[in-house]
């Protein structure tokens, strides 16, 4: 799964979503359409949709196929997907080999899967453009909703929280609002392709 244009929603928004993102370097920009000709000539479909993120594909993907009971396993770097890990779903670390359940999920970042749109709504996350609390990091974001379960809840309780985060809190509800929607991934885009042409099948060695 690729991007293709970036999302389009989510820029729409907040304008400056991935805003502080490093460019893609050079040597990437040349690999891709030589990535993408290999996985073609060994037959592993090359998924992409104008206007959303890859993240949006593979949660799209990972829906489709609970729904028809198989088990997921998703390889990917970003820890935006563990939101998808559930006792079907496991997410492989692909920088360090580690295959994360939803027990890993809890252990990695102290959360558990189905907390972790509230957690980088709280803690933020300054590649994607997730503004975040101030004074809230991530171990703040767990402590928080190791305590108050979710963010909802951390909001209708937020006279109870102690210093500065009470504060920060009620100064950026409409902030908090767009980052968790920003957080969110998409997991019902219209993929134009054929389930069962996901099946993998022999690689074509003269391509």
């Amino acid at each position: 799964a690729f991007d293709k244009g970036g999302s389009v929603d989510r820029s729409e928004i907040y304008t400056e979503y991935k805003a502080n993102r490093a460019e893609t370097p050079e040597a990437i920009r040349i690999a891709v359409p030589y990535i993408q000709a290999l996985l073609e000539a060994m037959h592993i479909p090359v998924i992409e949709k104008e206007g959303y993120e890859a993240d949006d594909i593979i949660g799209t993907l990972t829906k489709r196929a609970l729904s028809e009971g198989h088990h997921v396993l998703i390889s990917t770097g970003d820890k935006d997907m563990a939101q998808l890990v559930n006792e079907h779903v496991k997410l492989e670390d692909s920088f360090k080999e580690r295959v994360l359940d939803e027990a890993g999920v809890l252990e990695k970042f102290g959360v558990h899967p189905h907390q972790i749109i509230d957690y980088l709504t709280l803690m933020g996350d300054a590649s994607d453009g997730i503004m975040g609390v101030p004074g809230v990091g991530a171990k703040t974001a767990a402590k928080l909703l190791t305590e108050y379960g979710s963010l909802n809840n951390i909001i209708a309780n937020v006279d109870q929280l102690k210093g500065k985060i009470s504060q920060n809190i009620k100064d950026n509800l409409d902030n908090i609002k767009i980052d968790h929607q920003l957080a969110s991934i998409v997991c019902d885009l219209d993929l134009a392709l054929d389930w069962h042409d996901l099946k993998l099948s022999n690689p074509n060695v003269d391509q």
